[in-house]
């Protein structure tokens, strides 16, 4: 196995107790960039290989206040600023009329900004994968599970990698190339 262009080191195992398993033993070694890959959800193995927080509530959070703000601002540039008409002695800048509008852009750049965050945090649309260049790894949709060790992490050594991975008793061991 060569340690140059290598994306990390990949274990086919059989179940997915078996991956649950060398997650745990994997993450608890000290290897934190690591991923998984499963035909089917597996109950804690994000917790396993250390995958406890996402941002995407902030985006959201940032979304739904820059949409408010702007669907509040826009009706105020508007109604007291470029184009001031008194309708029935109301005052110009009248708030409560200004609610419904920023609550509805509100929830829109919120909503959007859900969508767009979770695929630029996810790393999405990635047309390639260094993954896909193991041949074995087609079987990740139907019936095997996969462990990954970036070779991108600061413990990650070829040959310790290797014999550690080995220790886990994967049913095979294969070098992603980057």
């Amino acid at each position: 196995m060569s340690e140059s262009a290598s994306y990390g080191l990949m274990a086919e195992f059989d179940s997915p107790q078996e991956l649950l398993d060398a997650a745990q033993k994997t993450h608890r070694a000290g290897y934190k960039q690591m991923d998984a890959f499963s035909p089917f959800p597996v109950e804690g193995l994000a917790d396993a290989i250390g995958f406890h927080k996402n941002n995407v509530s902030l985006v959201v959070l940032i979304g739904g206040i820059i949409g408010g703000l702007s669907g509040y601002l826009l009706q105020y540039y508007v109604a007291v600023i470029s184009y001031p008409i008194n309708v029935g002695g109301r005052p110009l800048h009248s708030w409560p009329s200004f609610i419904i509008v920023t609550f509805e852009l509100t929830i829109l750049f919120g909503g959007l900004s859900a969508a767009i965050g979770m695929l630029a945090l996810n790393g999405l649309p990635m047309p390639y994968h260094p993954v896909f260049n193991v041949a074995e790894f087609a079987k990740a949709s139907d019936d095997k599970f996969f462990l990954v060790v970036f070779a991108s992490d600061p413990n990650y050594d070829a040959a310790r990698t290797l014999e550690f991975l080995r220790g886990l008793a994967p049913r095979a061991i294969s070098e992603v190339p980057a």
